[in-house]
């Protein structure tokens, strides 16, 4: 079977324009005309390919390497091989997102399934929506009333967009998304799966058994947020769950209502986060913790991942564990127990 690659190489880039993008230097400048048209990694990579070096462990690749280029730390500069170009940059990974984003676009958000603009006769789009020119509805979306969509803006095939929902212009709506009681910003990005705007998991356990609480809040999504595949965000009970701008959260996430997430935030994998929690801006969450109902998590703290977080996190605080408390009150007592366990183990188990 053929090797199948779904996105195409663009026309090529000159390193030096490359190198002015991310603000690097270039050790060979006779290097700034070399065309760079792909990435790829270090044992993959070919002449037109830039590839990147951040870790010593792979310096038995980067010694046999064919890429055309290297981005590379100054630090570990001398050890790329003779006769291959290198792209010194403050921090790597930052670089290697701004070179793949120019060398590949297409790949920044979801394309269309069906590979064509303008809202498909398949589409189930309400007289009374409001779609701007140059948005996409592919087929077998369903577009209720009263609803408005932004010009740039892709509807995935089978999605769905509640009535009196509004959408930004160059959003990306993944297929299969469910989409109510929201308002979205703009080049927002919901990845296929995502679910927004369902009532929360409200309910009143008395003596008249379990009762069902009214959610009448709206889910806010501001702008560049991105939702990863199969995640939830459930709307407000009488207040309104928010999502701050530039946050990026991940696959198979749960937000429950009332949550108010901050700016630049990053949420990773099988995150929970209870109702009414608040996550001010810079938060880092590790993947599988949990946030409990009612808590604040304070501006740019880091939360490790598998914790839980049952109480208040100051702002700049790096927690870890179940209880989450502080790391190294976490990872002494996590040493205190190897010792101890250690030491039952050679004393045979006498006290």
């Amino acid at each position: 079977m053929n090797e199948t690659s779904f996105f195409s190489r663009g026309e090529p880039k000159t390193l030096g324009s490359l190198a002015a993008l991310c603000s690097g230097m270039l050790e060979q400048a006779e290097a700034g005309e070399l065309p760079i048209d792909g990435i790829a990694t270090l044992e993959r990579a070919g002449p037109t390919d830039i590839s990147f070096f951040d870790n010593p462990n792979y310096e038995h690749e980067l010694a046999v390497t064919r890429a055309g280029a290297i981005i590379v730390a100054e630090r570990y500069s001398k050890l790329v091989p003779a006769g291959i170009a290198r792209l010194v940059v403050a921090d790597t990974q930052t670089a290697f997102a701004k070179v793949g984003a120019a060398l590949f676009p297409a790949a920044m958000s979801p394309s269309a399934f069906g590979g064509e603009g303008g809202i498909s006769p398949q589409a189930s789009v309400h007289p009374t929506a409001r779609i701007e020119d140059g948005a996409t509805i592919e087929p077998f979306a369903v577009v209720g009333p009263d609803v408005e969509i932004g010009s740039g803006t892709v509807i995935g095939a089978g999605a769905a967009v509640g009535g009196g929902c509004r959408v930004g212009r160059d959003c990306a709506i993944g297929a299969g998304v469910s989409l109510q009681h929201a308002l979205l910003g703009n080049r927002v990005i919901l990845h296929p799966g995502v679910r927004i705007g369902q009532d929360g998991f409200g309910y009143a356990i008395g003596r008249e058994g379990i009762l069902k609480q009214v959610q009448i809040g709206r889910v806010i999504v501001q702008d560049n947020v991105e939702i990863g595949a199969n995640s939830t965000v459930d709307r407000g009970a009488v207040r309104d769950t928010v999502i701050g701008e530039n946050t990026k959260i991940d696959n198979q996430v749960q937000i429950a209502h009332n949550v108010r997430i901050g700016r630049n935030c990053v949420i990773v994998s099988q995150v929970g986060i209870a109702g009414s929690a608040t996550i001010e801006d810079n938060v880092a969450i590790g993947g599988q913790s949990g946030v409990n109902g009612h808590v604040t998590v304070g501006k740019g703290a880091q939360i490790a991942a598998v914790s839980t977080v049952a109480g208040d996190v100051p702002p700049g605080a790096r927690w870890g564990g179940t209880p989450a408390r502080p790391v190294r009150d976490w990872l002494r007592e996590v040493t205190w127990l190897r010792e101890m366990a250690r030491a039952k183990r050679t004393t045979g188990g006498q006290e």
